[in-house]
């Protein structure tokens, strides 16, 4: 790991890193880690989340790894992205923030009651995310937010909006300029 200022060097991005390495070296690891964030299959990820201390029995700690590694095997990432989740949403449709179905999608995701239920509605949004190939998500950043999610809700929430609603602000100040 790097300890250069700036630079995120904590469990969540060692976390991002180990499964990036894991799934390069082994297709079998990446086919069942895909397979990580539906209840169904889920258990086949267990051994590797365990390798790296995961608390299997705190469904708020093991379904935010959970879903992260699937993510980034469906994704096959090659390496940590910098965007956050909402303006991820944003730049799946090409009104960005202005679109009805990328406010909708936020405004489920702001929802939320429990990382339970964040993971669960992730899924789709990741997959989605994916299909537009536009977003280079900062999973480390999402699993941070994702682990302390249960504790601040309403921070994380306010974080996603800001993401989402600060896509187009950057390019209506340089047009007002």
């Amino acid at each position: 790991m790097n300890n250069e200022p700036g630079i995120k060097t904590g469990r969540s991005l060692a976390f991002v890193q180990f499964i990036i390495a894991l799934i390069a070296k082994n297709k079998g690891v990446a086919a069942a880690l895909k397979r990580a964030d539906n209840p169904a299959t889920e258990y086949q990820s267990w051994e590797y989340l365990a390798t790296f201390n995961i608390d299997l029995e705190k469904p708020w700690e093991r379904l935010p790894f959970a879903t992260i590694a699937a993510a980034i095997a469906k994704e096959k990432s090659t390496q940590n992205g910098s965007e956050g989740i909402g303006r991820a949403i944003a730049k799946c449709y090409e009104d960005g923030k202005e679109s009805d179905q990328a406010k909708a999608k936020l405004r489920r995701l702001l929802a939320c009651d429990s990382v339970e239920e964040a993971c669960r509605i992730l899924r789709p949004l990741l997959s989605l995310i994916l299909s537009r190939g536009n977003s280079s998500i900062d999973y480390a950043q999402l699993l941070d937010q994702l682990l302390k999610f249960h504790w601040e809700s309403e921070r994380i929430k306010s974080q996603w909006a800001q993401e989402f609603y600060k896509q187009g602000l950057k390019t209506a100040q340089k047009e007002a300029v």
